[in-house]
């Protein structure tokens, strides 16, 4: 599933090749990829003549963002946008075209079918599913080491479970999830309740650092992601930990070890990242 890095690539790749163009017509060849408005033909009718103003993204959605609508995209596992002129032929699995008014096209392409798209007035879509019980974003302003602290401190959910989870921290997925806790050291099963304070402050910093070298590197291609101009992310070349089975680790040597934990599969160091007797951190301020 693409994570934030992918994400935010798309978005940044999108906002590029749409912002400013108005749509002409819909087709949507698989109703159920539409969850709001429940009808295919009307949620057509309220895109006509939309003119596209900009492109967001909130954790692993885009907010596609119009005059007068916001669209809500989540990719899912496979999902992907591409812009064609008029005439190319369609691909396999393309379930939601827009079609501009300058003869170009937005394609929406998901071999697993299992992405989705809402409509919503202005304002509406943060408030309402799927979007509204989202955590913090780890790359705006507001993710500070105080604001983590407070989302994390005190949980007795194993760490990396709790930084899976949408509702505490959103965009985070299984290989940033891995890269972040390789990087501060922190084996991923540690209750986040025994992290102490150097511990919090050092995962908080490995997640932002982590997150903007793979938004730098355009994401991580490790099945079939691309951007909006089918072009690969290149960040899976800098994975230190996630998919090194048996590969040493950068910091020491030692072979990287994979298990699975919460059904992911998770690797880490048995060296750099040891599980410390279970202890509860005092409170952090």
């Amino acid at each position: 599933m693409p994570e934030l890095p992918e994400v935010e690539t798309v978005r940044r790749t999108l906002e590029q090749l749409v912002a400013g163009k108005t749509i002409r017509s819909v087709a949507v060849h698989l109703p159920r990829i539409i969850q709001r408005p429940d009808d295919k033909a009307v949620f057509c009718a309220m895109l006509e003549g939309r003119t596209i103003q900009t492109v967001e993204r909130r954790g692993k959605f885009l907010r596609i963002l119009l005059d007068g609508l916001v669209l809500v995209s989540h990719l899912r596992m496979e999902g992907r946008y591409g812009v064609y002129r008029a005439g190319e032929a369609v691909e396999k699995h393309t379930h939601v075209v827009f079609h501009f008014t300058d003869e170009t096209e937005l394609r929406y392409k998901d071999v697993r079918q299992f992405g989705t798209m809402h409509l919503f007035e202005p304002g509406e879509d943060l408030s309402q599913p799927p979007l509204n019980k989202l955590g913090i974003e780890p790359l705006d302003e507001s993710f500070s080491y105080a604001s983590f602290r407070d989302t994390v401190a005190g949980k007795g959910t194993k760490i990396k479970p709790l930084l899976l989870n949408q509702e505490y921290v959103v965009g985070l997925g299984n290989i940033y999830v891995d890269e972040a806790l390789h990087k501060a050291r922190i084996h991923p099963e540690r209750p986040a309740e025994s992290l102490t304070k150097t511990e919090l402050q050092a995962l908080h910093a490995a997640i932002v650092s982590t997150l903007l070298e793979a938004v730098e590197a355009g994401g991580s291609s490790i099945k079939s992601y691309v951007n909006g101009q089918g072009e690969m992310g290149m960040f899976q070349q800098q994975l230190a930990a996630y998919g090194r089975k048996d590969e040493p680790c950068p910091h020491c040597g030692e072979a990287i070890v994979k298990t699975v934990l919460a059904g992911r599969g998770t690797h880490f160091c048995p060296s750099c990242q040891v599980l410390k007797p279970k202890r509860i951190a005092r409170k952090h301020t």
